[in-house]
């Protein structure tokens, strides 16, 4: 069994709750800009001390309300600095926050709240409130809600001016590193979403040594990020709390629409993204290139940035020739998808899913370091991650300080430390089979090269075995296809059937710009164009390039475009965009077994 553990660099404090982190950061920072909140075409900042006072203005308002400290109160909501605001007065409040994502159905709202026992609840808009009142009889232990838009969180405010500042430091002061902190639901790709308890230890510690593991990244002075991922969800929730501890200036953006305009005001010296953004960055100027007559030079551009990157990590020699054309491609294509992300990112932290080596190094030649990790909500986000003075494209780093990660005989990933939650909640069957002794089972499968550098291999739940006893692990052939700019998503299939086939779907952002560059309508719908002789040859390539990467009996041999996408209002996709491999194959079984009528006995037939 392969093993490698790195000690904690910050001594452990077993009574420190969250609180203590933004208490700690006033204390030692109170003029320092905290946040920027959009103002006009720029941003206003505001300072640790302003945010601190606000936070408490707030969680005054709980208590006035009734929130005892260990309530547990559900809150749904976008991406923006009140959610970070809510999230902290709860902190102070002593009350344990449920995130449910803005996007929830009324059933998965209904579940979140009944399984967690929550009494209030706070929505953002009147469309959460809809779907709230849709299954208001469902969750009677719900007595109060909270809709912000209607101004409800200045009404708690006024509330709460009478609560003495000695109430909120007693309630604040009541948990310590044991303790839960929030209750977070997984997004439900495998089956009913569990709770999974988070300690405050669980960030506490994690937090401190992520900081110092991370320094280069968030304590250098003028450090700013921009957040657009969903803050309901874990990864997004860890990075604006170490934000907070590490005193990084935070924006938020919720629509990713107007991402690129946000990106070049704001102007944040790193991102936190998820691989389909990357994709979204890299197809977008690509197909805006070839719709300006200049789609040569960028592939060409992004061919020069990939050898180049690759050399520099392999620590060899770059020819003269190649920094010449480097050079070149820096002033013609580089230096202005820079200036798009707002000129001065100079790192990105990837996760969710693997980024492929192809992005990953075109991004290290733009000047921007991907930093890749690897976790999930059961380990507080990160469990390993590169850095900053060491990474490796196409791994996920080492271990952090204070997490040990280990893989048993058959490659599963397990994972042991300061970042692993306590207990699936109300569930101690789950609980107990994820575990071996204090080795949480992450059902991932991965492999290590000598210096403990991790590589993420496929999910165990997901290898496909096929009639002939091959293993395949999906993920190999799907990241590569679903890179494509006209692929929305991929799904393999072929579990106990003769050979690999291919679901995929068209993604309808891309399609009416690839189309208008290929001298096609660009306004042909997903339907038409899943049957379109161009497209499927460009779906072709794609799973051509994905199969020259894996032996003959692991390639895929047919696909079917489907003419609808897959999204999260589906039920096909969870919020952070992965695929619910388990629901697209009952929802598209019909599908699955056309492909499987007639038999291949030639490589890759394409099937409409």
């Amino acid at each position: 069994m392969v093993e490698f553990e790195v000690p904690a660099i910050v001594p452990a404090d077993p009574q420190a709750n969250i609180t203590d982190l933004l208490v700690a950061r006033v204390k030692a920072t109170p003029q320092l800009a905290l946040f920027a909140v959009p103002d006009g075409e720029g941003w206003r900042d505001i300072t640790a001390a302003e945010f601190h006072r606000q936070v408490i203005a707030l969680a005054k308002g709980f208590a006035a309300a009734g929130v005892e400290p260990g309530d547990k109160v559900g809150f749904i909501a976008r991406t923006t600095y009140d959610w970070t605001l809510v999230d902290f007065a709860l902190f102070f409040a002593g009350a344990v926050m449920v995130p449910i994502y803005e996007t929830s159905s009324p059933a998965q709202i209904a579940w979140n709240l009944t399984d967690s026992g929550a009494v209030a609840c706070i929505i953002e808009s009147a469309d959460h409130s809809a779907r709230l009142d849709e299954i208001r009889a469902d969750v009677p232990l719900v007595r109060s809600v909270w809709e912000m838009h209607r101004g409800d969180l200045d009404k708690l405010v006024e509330q709460g001016a009478s609560v003495p500042d000695e109430e909120i430091e007693r309630r604040r002061n009541i948990a310590n590193g044991a303790d839960i902190a929030t209750l977070i639901y997984t997004s439900g790709s495998t089956g009913r979403p569990k709770g999974c308890v988070l300690t405050h230890s669980n960030f506490v510690e994690l937090i401190r040594n992520s900081s110092k593991a991370l320094s280069e990244v968030v304590e250098t002075p003028g450090a700013s990020t921009l957040l657009f991922i969903t803050t309901a969800h874990i990864f997004a929730r860890f990075i604006s709390i170490l934000d907070i501890h590490a005193g990084v200036k935070t924006g938020h953006q919720p629509d990713t629409k107007q991402l690129l305009p946000a990106l070049g005001s704001f102007k944040p010296t790193f991102l936190l993204a998820v691989p389909r953004v990357f994709e979204k960055v890299y197809n977008s100027a690509e197909q805006k290139a070839e719709a300006g007559g200049k789609g040569k030079i960028f592939r060409a551009a992004a061919h020069t940035a990939v050898e180049h990157s690759t050399l520099l990590q392999d620590g060899k020699k770059i020819p003269f020739g190649m920094k010449i054309k480097f050079a070149l491609f820096d002033r013609l294509v580089y230096s202005k998808l820079r200036a798009a992300m707002g000129g001065n990112v100079v790192y990105a932290v990837s996760g969710s899913a693997p980024l492929g080596p192809r992005l990953g190094h075109f991004f290290h030649s733009l000047g921007v370091v991907i930093l890749e990790g690897y976790g999930l909500t059961e380990t507080t986000a990160p469990a390993t991650v590169n850095l900053a003075t060491k990474s490796k494209i196409g791994t996920v780093g080492p271990a952090l300080p204070g997490v040990g990660v280990r893989l048993d005989d058959d490659g599963e990933i397990q994972v042991r430390g300061v970042n692993v939650f306590k207990e699936y909640w109300r569930n101690p069957e789950a609980t107990a089979e994820s575990f071996d002794g204090d080795w949480f089972k992450t059902g991932d499968l991965g492999s290590f090269d000598s210096e403990g550098f991790l590589t993420i291999t496929g999910r165990k739940k997901e290898i496909i075995v096929t009639a002939g006893g091959k293993n395949v692990a999906p993920a190999a052939l799907e990241d590569p296809i679903r890179a494509n700019p006209i692929v929305g998503q991929v799904v393999v299939v072929g579990d106990q059937k003769p050979f690999i086939s291919a679901l995929v779907t068209l993604d309808g952002e891309m399609l009416p710009t690839w189309l208008g560059n290929n001298n096609l309508p660009r306004d042909m719908s997903l339907k038409d164009a899943a049957s379109n002789g161009a497209v499927r040859a460009e779906v072709q390539s794609a799973i051509d390039a994905a199969n020259a990467n894996v032996s003959r009996a692991e390639s895929i041999r047919k696909f079917t475009i489907l003419s609808d996408e897959w999204t999260e209002a589906s039920g096909h996709l969870t919020p952070k965009m992965s695929i619910k491999r388990n629901i697209i194959m009952e929802d598209f079984a019909d599908e699955i077994t056309a492909l499987y009528a007639v038999p291949v006995t030639t490589s890759n037939v394409a099937l409409s």
